[in-house]
């Protein structure tokens, strides 16, 4: 394993910055306190910082030589709306919040590669170090695009990773293509004509068609699709009725569609409003459909990929580089990838077994409130932003 000395050097105190971070979490579009500690330190460090796009997006600028060429590199900085229920001394502070996806890791490990980076200025060109808020649900990617992300700050690719939770510390996982699902909300309204329990004669009952409302939108996913084209269809909040002896005049159904490609989006959308409203009309009742398009699909492309993986396996050889298996979840790094050519890939985190003495109970996994970053990544993280840097800059443009 290739690790940059001067970063493990600097592991300890990089280490309390994460701790720091974990302790202080804020969520999306309100990451002033982070946005300070980033900034801050990259100002020490002698790394010019632009603050503002996506609201609370940093981004450092790191120059060497009389190249024009450069990259981009992405961690993201906010937390999550969960208690956490650690007790060690870096657990959160503010209940209700916490960072239960790691964002405070991928900070670390960003940071320790701009310290180095900056020393060191071994390549030929512009390394961008982009800290982006509002992954979780805000889209803080697609807010710093539209500020003009890549116009102020022209950059040939852009890279970004996440700790995965259940792959060995020392293993990453690259692949090409989908690796993360678009994410997609609904929310159908059946509105009937509310009457007595005991005379439903006398109403419009919307439950009945609910129910089967439910049913009906497997069958998309069933007979409508192709077998071979995943796609995720979950009906997840279900709102009815105020009393036992009341049938309800409305039906509020809420959830989330998922698929690795937009023409599939756009065949389960049609197909889910074309359901709500002949089994409305069937039923007599009324209905309004409303679909909300939230993150595309994480595509990676195949060059850039390839060139991730072979840097990786240059750092900790080829049985610790697996591949990637695409999952249903979402993450908004896709709105780069629309933009730019770029890989965002997995960086193990382990099982748990790093967490120290107070830590709740239940699995590390991501979004659990017993979560915690492993700081053992904090020099490999780095010292791998470090040398995707280098050798990108390096080597002769593709």
């Amino acid at each position: 394993m290739k690790l940059i000395e001067s970063i493990l050097a600097d592991a300890p105190s990089i280490t309390a910055i994460r701790r720091d971070l974990h302790k202080h979490p804020e969520l999306c579009f309100h990451e002033e306190r982070t946005a300070d500690v980033i900034a801050n330190a990259l100002t020490a460090w002698g790394i010019p910082v632009h603050r503002g796009l996506g609201r609370t997006g940093v981004v450092g600028i790191v120059r060497n030589g009389s190249s024009d060429r450069a990259v981009g590199l992405r961690a993201d900085i906010d937390a999550l709306p969960i208690t956490e229920r650690n007790e060690f001394p870096h657990a959160s502070s503010i209940r209700g919040r916490m960072h239960a996806c790691g964002h405070d890791g991928h900070t670390a490990m960003l940071l320790a590669a701009a310290k180095h980076l900056a020393t060191s200025r071994n390549f030929d060109g512009t390394v961008y170090l982009v800290f982006q808020p509002a992954e979780e649900g805000g889209g803080g990617a697609r807010e710093m695009i539209k500020d003009g992300l890549f116009e102020k700050f022209p950059m040939e690719a852009m890279f970004g990773a996440h700790n995965w939770p259940g792959l060995k510390a020392g293993q990453f996982a690259v692949k090409t293509g989908p690796v993360f699902a678009s994410s997609n909300e609904f929310k159908i309204t059946l509105k009937g004509k509310g009457s007595h329990a005991a005379m439903p004669h006398l109403g419009v009952d919307p439950v009945p068609a609910a129910c089967q409302l439910v049913t009906a939108f497997q069958t998309i996913i069933s007979r409508n699709k192709r077998p071979l084209d995943p796609g995720v269809i979950s009906v997840t909040m279900i709102h009815a009725g105020e009393a036992t002896n009341v049938v309800p005049d409305s039906v509020v159904m809420e959830g989330t569609v998922r698929t690795f490609t937009l023409e599939l989006l756009d065949l389960l959308a049609r197909r889910m409003r074309d359901m709500t409203e002949q089994l409305a009309g069937a039923f007599e009742l009324t209905a309004e459909f409303e679909f909300r398009r939230n993150y595309p699909p994480t595509i990676n492309h195949p060059a850039e990929s390839d060139f991730v993986r072979r840097v990786l396996i240059d750092m900790v050889g080829d049985d610790n580089v697996q591949e990637f298996e695409p999952t249903m979840g979402a993450e908004d790094f896709s709105y780069y990838l629309l933009d730019k050519p770029g890989c965002y890939f997995l960086i193990g985190n382990g099982d748990g077994e790093h967490r120290t003495g107070g830590h709740g109970l239940g699995p590390c996994m991501l979004h659990n409130p017993s979560y915690d970053f492993n700081d053992d990544l904090i020099p490999l993280g780095g010292s791998m932003w470090v040398q995707l840097a280098e050798q990108w800059l390096n080597t002769p443009k593709p």
